[in-house]
C-alpha cells in the first residue's frame, strides 16, 4: 500500500480530514440510535425511504397518540439537521433524543430527512435531497402516499420547517424554494424555525464552505447560503418564522443570525419574525442536551409557535 495515501490534504477540524487517496475521517460522529417507541414519553420512531435512486431515508416520529384523538391531525415538524453540512444524521442518538423531546411536548408529528453529506456529495446535494423529501411528502396529501403514518395523522394545513446550524440555511431555503416553485401548493407551510444559522458571511471567507461547495459560484454569492443575496427572499412561503441565537456561539454565528433577522426584515416579505436570544448558552445547546432546563425552554418555545394556529 502506498504510505502517502494517508497524508492529509485537507483539514476542516472539529468536522473532517481528507486523505490524499480520498478518503475521509471524521470527527464528532455520535452513535446510531435504531428506531423505537421511547419509554418515558411513548413517542414512537421509524425509519424511510425517500429515494431509491439516491439511498435518502428519513426518521419519522409519532407522539404517544390516545385512541378516543385518533381521529385528530397533527402538525408536521420537517427537520434538517446540523453539522456543517458534512456530519450528523437523523439516524444518530443526538439527533433522536432532541426530536423525542420535541415530538412529545409540542404533540407533532416530525420527519428528520438524512440528507447525503459533503464532502462526498458535495453542495447542493444537502439541498436537492431536503427539497426531494418535500416532494416525497407532498406524495400524502390525498391520503394515499407510501407512508401510512402520514396519510392518517398528518394535518397538512399546519406544516414547520425546523432546523438547526446548517439545518437551519437548509430550512430557510426550502421555505424560498416553496414560495418560488409551483407543485407543492397543498403544503401549507405556515412557519420556519432557524436555530443558530450557519449561513456565510460577505466580510469573512469560509474555507469549509468554499471546500464543500467547489462550484463556479462563491458560496458568498449563492442565496442557499447567503439570504443577503437572495433576490427571492420577499416570496418565502411561510408567515412566520422564528430565529434563535446563542449568547456564547463557539462558532461566532450569533451576529449572523441577527443579520438573517434585519435582512429578512427589509425584504419585502410580509410575515411575522421573532428573536430570541438563548442567553448563556453556546452553539445548538439543545441537542446535546435536551432535557436541560434551556433547552427545554426553548423547546417549550417551538411547541408553542407550532401549535399557535
Amino acid at each position: 500500500m502506498d504510505s502517502s495515501a494517508s497524508e492529509v490534504t485537507h483539514a476542516f477540524p472539529p468536522f473532517f480530514l481528507v486523505h490524499k487517496d480520498g478518503s475521509v475521517k471524521r470527527f464528532m460522529v455520535a452513535d446510531y440510535a435504531p428506531p423505537t417507541v421511547d419509554p418515558q414519553t411513548g413517542v414512537e420512531s421509524k425509519d424511510v425511504v425517500i429515494s431509491p435512486e439516491t439511498g435518502v431515508k428519513a426518521r419519522i416520529f409519532l407522539p404517544k397518540i390516545n385512541v378516543p384523538d385518533q381521529q385528530k391531525k397533527l402538525p408536521l415538524i420537517i427537520h434538517y439537521h446540523g453539522g456543517g453540512f458534512c456530519i450528523g444524521s437523523s439516524f444518530d442518538i443526538i439527533t433522536t433524543r432532541m426530536l423525542t423531546v420535541l415530538t412529545s411536548v409540542a404533540n407533532a408529528i416530525t420527519i428528520s430527512v438524512d440528507y447525503r453529506l459533503a464532502p462526498e456529495h458535495l453542495l447542493p446535494i444537502a439541498f436537492d435531497d431536503s427539497w426531494s423529501a418535500l416532494q416525497w411528502i407532498s406524495t400524502h396529501l390525498n391520503r394515499e402516499g407510501p407512508e401510512l403514518w402520514l396519510n392518517q395523522f398528518v394535518d397538512f394545513g399546519r406544516v414547520y420547517l425546523l432546523g438547526e446550524s446548517a439545518g437551519a440555511a437548509i430550512a430557510h431555503h426550502m421555505a424560498v424554494r416553496v414560495g418560488t416553485t409551483k407543485g407543492l401548493e397543498g403544503l401549507r407551510i405556515c412557519g420556519a424555525v432557524i436555530v443558530h444559522p450557519y449561513f456565510v458571511d460577505n466580510d469573512q471567507p469560509d474555507e469549509l464552505v468554499r471546500f464543500l461547495s467547489p462550484g463556479p459560484i462563491a458560496p458568498n454569492s449563492d442565496p442557499k447560503l447567503n439570504p443577503k443575496v437572495d433576490t427571492d427572499l420577499d416570496k418565502m412561503c411561510c408567515e412566520k418564522v422564528l430565529v434563535f441565537v446563542a449568547e456564547n456561539d463557539g462558532f461566532g454565528l450569533k451576529p449572523r443570525g441577527v443579520e438573517y433577522c434585519e435582512t429578512l426584515k427589509y425584504s419585502g416579505w410580509k410575515g411575522d419574525l421573532e428573536l430570541v436570544e438563548n442567553e448563556g448558552e453556546d452553539h445548538c445547546f439543545h441537542v446535546f442536551n435536551p432535557t436541560s432546563e434551556s433547552a427545554l425552554v426553548l423547546v417549550q418555545k417551538v411547541a408553542s409557535f407550532v401549535n399557535q394556529d
